[in-house]
C-alpha cells in the first residue's frame, strides 16, 4: 500500500464527467503487422517491470488520508489491451479522430487506470499503439520513462517469460487511517529536519524566502482575466485531436541564430498557431490575449522508484498579437527569461510540497467544491496548457519494428477549449493538439500552422547566416 502524492490525488480529485485527466501517446511503427496476440505477449512479460500498472486506486475512510495504491486481486490484461482498426486509407486524419474518440472516453476507476490500444489500418503498412495512462499515476517526463520499459534499444527480439504474480490483499480501513496519518507524521518530520539547517544560516534563508516570494508574485500577476476570445470557456466530454511533426535540428537551427533555449522557438512556433487559429474562427487576434501554463519537470536526476508527478508551472502570455515571427520568438525569450531569474517554478514547487502537508478531508471536499463551481462559471485566467517533453533521440522497437513516430495528448480542463503537447523523439518533434469537439473541432488548423511557422523562423535564421 503506497499513498498518492497530494499533487497526484489531485487529479483524481479535480476529474469529473467533462474534463478527463489522462495523459496519451500515439507510437507510429513501421511494418509488418504483428499478431494481436503477439502485443498480448509482450505486455504481459513486462508488467512486473511496472507494477503500478497492476494497481488501483482506493480511497481512505472518510478522507482521512489521501488515496492510496493497492493491488488489483481481479487484474485482467484482456481489460486493459484493446483492438481497433482505422478505414482506409488510413491517412493521418483516421488517426487524429481515433485519438480523439478514444480520449473522449474515461479510465474505469474501479481498475488500474490505464489502456492500451492495438491499431491496424495505417497507411504504408503501418501500425500504433495509443498508450492512455491517467495523470494520477504519471507526468510527461515518466511517461516516456514507461514507454522506454516496454519497448527494446534494438530490433533483436529475445523471449522474455512472464514473471508469476500474486496480488496482495487489500488492507482494511483502519491500516489506511493509521497509514495515512503516519505517513503525514514523517511528511512533517522530514519537513523539520531543515529547521536547524535555516536557523544556522538565516540569511541564505532570507535569500530563499525571498525568491520563493517573488516567484509566487509574478505567478499571480500573470493570472489576470483577458479579452474573452472562442478558445477560452466552457467545454463538454468529448475530444477532438490533431497532430503535426517538424525536424528537431531545425528548432535547434533556429535557436543557434537567435538564441534563447529549444523551448522559447517551440513556444512562439505554438504561439502562431495559436494566432492563425483565431484568425481562422474570426477572433480578432491582434487584440487577443492567450495565457499558457507551461508545466516544467522537478524531477531530480536521481529519482528512483515508481513514477509519478514531480511538476511546478510557470504563465506565459504567448504573443498571439504579434504578426512577426521573430518579435514573437523574442518576446517568449523574455517573458521565459524572467520566469527563469524570478524562481517562478521553484515557487510553485514549495506550493506544492505545502499541500503535502494539508488535511485530505479538506484537500478533497474543497477540490470537488471548486469544479463544480468552475462548471457553472469557467475560469478566464489560463485559457491553455503547453507542455514539451524531451523524448529519446535514439529509435525504440516493439517486436522488432522501429518506432518512427512518437505524438502526444495533453487533456484540457474547464475554461481551456484547447491544450498542446510536444513531444521529441530520434530527431522530430511532434506536437499534438487537443480540442473541445463541440466549441473547437478546428484544432487541425492550429497542428497545420505549427510547421510553417517554423520554416519562417528557419527562412530568417538562414538569412541571418547568409548576411553573416
Amino acid at each position: 500500500m503506497e499513498r498518492l502524492s497530494a499533487l497526484d490525488a489531485e487529479f483524481l480529485h479535480v476529474e469529473d464527467g467533462i474534463a478527463h485527466m489522462h495523459l496519451a501517446g500515439a507510437c507510429v511503427f513501421e511494418g509488418p503487422i504483428p499478431e494481436y496476440g503477439d502485443v498480448e505477449q509482450l505486455l504481459r512479460s513486462k508488467l512486473h517491470l511496472i507494477p503500478r500498472y497492476r494497481q488501483r486506486v482506493r480511497s481512505v475512510p472518510l478522507e482521512l488520508g489521501r488515496p492510496v495504491w493497492v493491488d488489483d486481486p481481479h487484474f485482467d490484461l484482456g481489460f486493459h489491451l484493446r483492438h481497433a482498426a482505422l478505414p482506409a486509407p488510413g491517412d493521418a486524419a483516421a488517426l487524429d479522430s481515433l485519438m480523439g474518440r478514444v480520449m473522449s472516453l474515461p479510465l474505469d476507476r474501479e481498475r488500474p487506470l490505464w489502456e492500451v490500444w492495438f491499431v491496424e489500418g495505417l497507411a504504408r503498412d503501418r501500425w500504433a499503439l495509443l498508450f492512455k495512462v491517467h495523470h494520477c499515476m504519471i507526468d510527461g517526463i515518466a511517461g516516456v520513462q514507461l514507454l522506454t520499459v516496454l519497448l527494446d534499444l534494438t530490433r533483436e527480439v529475445e523471449p522474455v517469460e512472464e514473471v508469476p504474480w500474486e496480488p496482495e490483499p487489500e488492507p482494511s480501513g483502519a491500516a489506511k487511517v493509521l497509514d495515512a496519518w503516519s505517513g503525514l507524521a514523517s511528511d512533517v518530520a522530514e519537513l523539520g529536519k531543515g529547521l536547524p539547517r535555516a536557523l544556522t544560516n538565516p540569511v541564505g534563508t532570507a535569500r530563499t524566502v525571498g525568491t520563493t516570494v517573488g516567484g509566487l508574485a509574478r505567478y499571480l500577476r500573470g493570472l489576470a482575466a483577458g479579452e474573452p476570445h472562442s478558445l477560452s470557456g466552457s467545454i463538454g466530454p468529448h475530444r477532438t485531436w490533431s497532430h503535426s511533426e517538424v525536424s528537431l535540428a531545425e528548432v535547434k537551427q533556429v535557436r543557434a541564430a537567435f538564441g534563447g533555449t529549444v523551448n522559447d522557438v517551440v513556444l512562439a512556433v505554438v504561439a502562431a498557431g495559436y494566432r492563425e487559429l483565431l484568425l481562422w474562427r474570426g477572433d480578432d487576434a491582434d487584440r487577443a490575449e492567450v495565457t499558457s501554463m507551461v508545466p516544467v519537470s522537478t524531477r531530480r536526476e536521481d529519482a528512483r522508484g515508481v513514477p509519478d508527478n514531480r511538476v511546478s508551472m510557470v504563465l506565459c502570455e504567448l504573443p498571439v498579437h504579434l504578426a512577426d515571427p521573430l518579435e514573437r520568438l523574442r518576446s517568449v525569450q523574455e517573458q521565459m527569461g524572467e520566469a527563469k531569474a524570478s524562481h517562478e517554478a521553484d515557487a510553485g514547487e514549495v506550493v506544492t510540497q505545502a499541500v503535502d502537508l494539508a488535511p485530505p478531508m479538506v484537500v478533497g471536499p474543497l477540490s470537488r467544491l471548486i469544479i463544480r463551481a468552475l462548471r457553472r462559471r469557467p475560469q478566464r485566467l489560463i485559457d491553455t496548457v503547453t507542455t514539451n517533453v524531451p523524448g529519446p533521440q535514439f529509435p525504440l522497437y516493439c517486436l522488432g519494428r522501429e518506432m518512427v513516430s512518437y505524438l502526444p495528448y495533453v487533456p484540457i480542463y474547464h475554461g481551456v477549449r484547447v491544450g498542446t503537447a510536444i513531444l521529441s523523439y530520434n530527431g522530430k518533434l511532434a506536437f499534438g493538439v487537443t480540442g473541445d469537439r463541440t466549441s473547437v473541432p478546428d484544432v487541425h488548423v492550429m497542428a497545420g500552422a505549427f510547421p510553417a511557422a517554423l520554416d519562417e523562423l528557419r527562412e530568417l535564421a538562414a538569412t541571418r547566416g547568409r548576411a553573416r
